[in-house]
């Protein structure tokens, strides 16, 4: 049995960076700007520590500037959304993120509606959600940016394919469908109320698993030869007591069905702060009227 290609969204990654290393540098060389991106978190979560600390680094090594902002878990709304807007007029900072999830007393949707479209990095807000909706330039939501990359890589033109989508959110689920649209495939976005869900994922050339439900597709769904992009990250006990991180594929059942496959991990997720860093470079250029050679 021919096993799938396995996509490495980690090397992609690692290639991507460089390029906007070289980017940064071209800019900063010719036009004396430096991309800037905040990264504010309130409270303690650890797994938002890690991530916001590896999104720091990160920044740093491709060139850019990072302004770290991290809060105590009683800040309330009003003391936050202060923040925002001074990091909306600072002109040395061009993307602004505030890490999810936020303590009970502050409104997410408040604060990510406070971030000024052109910083909004995340591409949350509701202008840039509906600029991707229609077809327009906005900044594009960075895991669903990183998936379509990897496809394109993966299979260059996607005109006619059929695409399912398992998962409806509004960070993955509904933006990847709108990108597969603009690339021309035909789209189903499939949830937990689909009927037959197992007979409409073996009907995709392309499958979006963004459910966050540890293996739920399994081997036998996928059609032979799709591409699988699993979105899933989910952490798992086994039988010794320690633990793994799990797609929401069944990875070991799908790799001798698929044509190619995203690994967890290894796979999409190294491609979503890559992509962070992408948007910054982006935003920068478009707040100060330079082209950016997308």
């Amino acid at each position: 049995m021919t096993e799938a290609r396995r996509i490495d969204g980690k090397a992609f990654a690692e290639t991507l960076r460089t390029t906007i290393a070289r980017q940064t540098d071209a800019l900063k060389e010719a036009h004396g700007l430096v991309p800037g991106l905040a990264a504010v978190l309130v409270g303690e979560d650890p797994a938002s520590q890690v991530y916001v600390r590896n999104k720091e680094k990160q920044c740093l090594e491709v060139g850019m500037n990072s302004v770290g902002r991290q809060l105590d878990a009683t800040t309330t709304q009003t003391e936050l959304l202060s923040l925002v807007a001074g990091l909306n007029a600072d002109p040395a900072v061009h993307g602004v993120l505030v890490q999810l999830p936020l303590p009970d007393q502050v409104d997410a949707r408040a604060i990510i509606e406070a971030i000024d479209p052109a910083k909004d990095v995340d591409g949350f807000h509701p202008v840039n959600v509906g600029r991707l909706s229609s077809g327009e330039d906005c900044l594009i939501p960075c895991t669903p940016q990183g998936c379509m990359l990897l496809l394109q890589d993966v299979l260059g033109d996607m005109s006619g394919a059929n695409a399912v989508v398992v998962g409806r959110s509004n960070i993955v689920g509904k933006p990847v469908a709108q990108l597969l649209l603009a690339a021309n495939c035909t789209v189903t976005v499939a949830h937990s109320r689909t009927q037959d869900l197992p007979g409409v994922c073996r009907g995709a050339d392309i499958l979006i698993a963004a459910v966050g439900r540890p293996r739920m597709i399994e081997g036998d769904w996928i059609k032979p030869g799709a591409t699988v992009i699993d979105v899933g990250i989910n952490r798992i006990e086994l039988e010794n007591g320690k633990t793994r991180l799990v797609g929401d594929v069944d990875y070991e059942a799908a790799v001798g069905v698929a044509g190619a496959i995203t690994p967890v991990p290894g796979g999409v997720g190294p491609m979503t702060i890559a992509c962070l860093l992408r948007n910054t470079l982006i935003a920068c250029c478009r707040q100060n009227g330079v082209y950016f050679p997308a």
